[in-house]
Formats: C-alpha cells, structure tokens, sequence
C-alpha cells in the first residue's frame, strides 16, 4: 500500500477508534444521568413531602439531604472496590442500588423510611460519581479526554433536566405534587418511581462496555488490555503503552487509601487540591438551585406550576451551557475556565443576596417586585450559566486526571467522598438558612465563590493535553 493509502487507512482507524471512545465514555456517563435525576427529581416533591409527614424545616432539609450522606459513603469505597473488582462490576452494584432506591422510595409511608431509601440512592450516586470520570478518563486518548470526561457533568445536567422536566409533567397531570395522577397514586410518588427506567438501562449498558485497559494491566490480564486498547487507541504501539501502563501502577502492591498520605495535614498535596475543588464546587451554592429551586420561587410569590416550569428553565441552561464546556475545554484548557466560572458566580450571587436582602417580607417571605423579581430571575439563570461552562464539568475531568495511575481511583473517591458531606452540608442548612434571611444564605455563597476564585488562581495547576502517565 502506497503512503497515501496508509494515511487514509490510519485515518480511517483513528476515526472508528475515537467513535468507540465516544460510544464507551457515553454509556459509561449515564451513571451521571441517574445520578442528576435521581439527585434532583426530589425538587418538585419537597412541598408534598412536607405536608404528607407534617415535617419542620429542619427535617425537611434533613430529608432532602439524606441521600448525600450515602453519596460520600458510596464514593468513599467506590474506589477501593473498583480496583480490587473492576469498573464495570461496581456500575452494576450501582444501577441496581438505583433500582431498589427509586422504587422504595416511591412506596415511602413515613419520612424515616424514604430517609432510608434515598441513603441507598445515594450510595449508587456516590459510587457512579467515582467510577464514570474515573473510567471516561482511562479509556479516553489525551487529545479527547476532556470533553469525554465532560460526558459525565453533560449527563449530570441531562439527568437534571430530565427529573424537573418529569416534576413539571406529573404536577401538571396531577394538578399538584400532593394530588393523586390518573393511574393512581400521588405524583411526588411517580416522581422517584420514575428512577427506575434509566436505572435498568444503565445497568444493561455497563455490561456491554470493556473494562478499563489500566485496571486489565493492573490485574496482569494483558490481553484483554491489548484488546480493549486496540479499539480505542487507532494508532501508536500497543505494547508501548501497555509497557508504559505497566510502569506506573506497580502492580506488585494492593492499592489502599494509606497510600494518599502526605507532609500537608496527613494527605498528598494533589489530593488536597481534589478535595478542595470539590468542596468549592458545592459551597457556591449550585444544588439549592437543583433541589429547592421550585420551593424558592414559590416563596416569592410563583405558582407551583410557574415554579416547577421555571426550574425546568433553569435545567436547560445548564445543559446548553454544559455543551459550550465541552466545546471549550480541550480548546482553552481547564484552568481558565475554573477562573471565569468563579468570577462570574460571585457576581450573580452578589446580586441576588443583594436583591434578596433588601426584598420587602410579607408573612415571613420576601417579596419580589416587577423589577426585582427578573432581576433574581436573569441573575439566577446568568450564575448557572457561569457554573455550567466551568466547574460543573471541568471539575470532574480534572478529578479523573489530575491523580496518576496509581492513585487514582482512592484519590478520586476521597474527593468525591468530600463533595458530598460539602453537598449534604450547603442542603441541609440552607432551609434554615433562607428561613433567616435568603439575603444570608445567598451572602455565605457569593463568599465563597469568592475563594474558589482565589484558590485556582494560587494553586491548580492546568491539566489540558497531558497523558495520564505523565500526572
């Protein structure tokens, strides 16, 4: 075969391997999905929640927040559980724990048991959040890994959509979350029901995807690795970078948590670095959006319907700006995204503190009027914007490829594991919080979009174009 032919046969190759790449990483991010619907979908049932059990803020927030706390514990042994068992094996345990949880959850009938089973949701959230970025990112070449890694924050935010779109649906039909939907049964039931179908799907999707070629190596089953990267790769030399694989995970050694431990407070510098990205990521705020946000505009003067229609709203701009991330982020590179994110999310929640604190209250709510209230309108869809084209997805890619071979899959769960008590910490509190003032609650996380800002600028380094055996 003559050059050209050669190059046009690469070419050919490169193509198909990079659509298996797509192909593989999108199966894989649909943990992201039900871990965005199955996070989410408790949105428009929080006032029907309240009223079933007769609940005080305090639980009410309890409640909404309890499936957290399973997703720290379930993020903190995904890892260690994906490198003794594989990838795909724990996707497995995860769709299923996502079945039992949308379906006992449906069938509550007191507010310590749906507690109960949205802890069994959240260890599939957790165990999903781990393994998708942790795989997209092994299975991904260099020149694609941040916008297959952004798959999982596309899916997260397509989960989102999907659960308010499916909140907005059932209190339409019903006439409300409380009220009883045609087919019988109230609609917040249906609600996490409604879990169920992407929950088999992705469990029937995980096993049709191949195990990661760096947990194969890991293992020593290097023929299935040479296999798995032979239809990803396209081209370079297999063994090389089995070789190169090989070098940097040392598999004489069984990967434990222990091995995370640094000079800085117990803990490598790299992984304080994960786990403070995490953290940031839920201190400005973003999941009172996705979990209260029908709640907060009815208490300014919404209607369910207009509430839970205006949430939905709100779910399509983080999906578009998602897809402006995933346009960006092997352009730009990660970094100056972080930046811009930052920025733009402490101007909007400067805003709304301001619009919210100085709102007249009318039986204990604020009020807003015609100016004020698309004013909080337009600075709520502006802030989800700048947190949907920056650290949505941007901080799951660099979790996924920031930490080497070796530790990976234990530093990513340690990050993850502190997302989540960071995600359950900002749910649990802001109930009380807006019943103090919204003005305070929105205060906290316009500060600390603040140091986000800061900290990226002092000590995140850029991730863009590097192979994971370089980190």
């Amino acid at each position: 075969m003559n050059s050209a032919g050669s190059q046009v046969a690469a070419a050919r190759r490169l193509r198909h391997a990079n659509l298996v790449s797509l192909r593989v990483a999108a199966a894989a991010a649909l943990g992201g999905f039900l871990f965005g619907f199955d996070s989410s979908v408790i949105n428009g049932a929080v006032d029907a929640i309240r009223q079933q059990f007769h609940l005080s803020s305090g639980v009410v927030g309890f409640v909404v927040s309890s499936a957290l706390l399973g997703c720290a514990v379930g993020a903190w042994f995904a890892g260690p559980l994906a490198d003794r068992f594989g990838r795909i094996r724990v996707m497995v345990i995860a769709a299923m724990l996502f079945v039992i949880s949308s379906v006992g959850s449906g069938a509550a009938f007191t507010a310590w048991d749906l507690t109960f089973w949205r802890l069994v949701g959240g260890l599939a959230i957790g165990a999903a959040s781990v393994i998708a970025p942790a795989y997209i990112a092994e299975i991904a070449p260099a020149e694609m890994r941040g916008r297959l890694g952004s798959l999982q924050q596309l899916a997260i935010v397509l989960g989102i959509f999907a659960a308010l779109l499916t909140d907005y649906l059932l209190v339409r039909i019903a006439g409300g979350a409380s009220k009883d939907v045609p087919w019988d049964g109230q609609a917040w039931r249906w609600m996490f029901a409604s879990a169920t179908i992407p929950a088999l799907v992705y469990g029937a999707l995980s096993l049709m995807i191949p195990e990661s070629p760096r947990y194969l190596v890991k293992k020593n089953r290097l023929v299935e690795a040479k296999r798995v990267l032979q239809r990803i790769m396209g081209r370079g030399d297999i063994d090389q970078k089995i070789q190169e694989i090989h070098e940097t995970l040392q598999t004489d050694r069984p990967v434990h948590l222990r091995e995370l431990r640094g000079p800085r407070f117990g803990l490598l510098p790299i992984v304080w670095v994960g786990i403070l990205l995490s953290v940031f990521q839920q201190f400005v705020g973003i999941n009172v959006i996705f979990y209260y946000s029908s709640t907060l505009w009815r208490s300014v003067g919404f209607s369910e319907s207009d509430a839970t229609l205006t949430s939905v709203i709100t779910s399509v701009t983080n999906v578009l700006t998602t897809l402006v991330a995933i346009a960006l982020i092997d352009k730009i590179g990660r970094k100056p995204l972080l930046i811009f994110g930052a920025a733009g999310m402490t101007v909007t929640l400067g805003i709304l503190s301001i619009v919210f604190a100085t709102a007249q209250v009318v039986n204990g709510q604020p009020q807003l009027g015609p100016v004020a209230g698309p004013i909080a309108l337009i600075a709520a869809n502006v802030y989800v914007f700048a947190f949907g084209c920056s650290w949505g997805p941007v901080v799951w890619v660099m979790l996924g490829e920031m930490f080497n071979n070796w530790i990976r899959a234990s530093a990513l769960a340690v990050a993850a594991a502190a997302q989540w008590l960071a995600n359950w910490a900002i749910t649990t509190t802001f109930p009380v919080l807006a019943k103090i003032g919204l003005g305070l609650a929105y205060g906290v996380y316009t500060f600390f979009a603040l140091l986000a800002l800061i900290f990226v600028i002092k000590a995140v380094r850029e991730t863009k174009g590097k192979e994971l055996e370089e980190m």
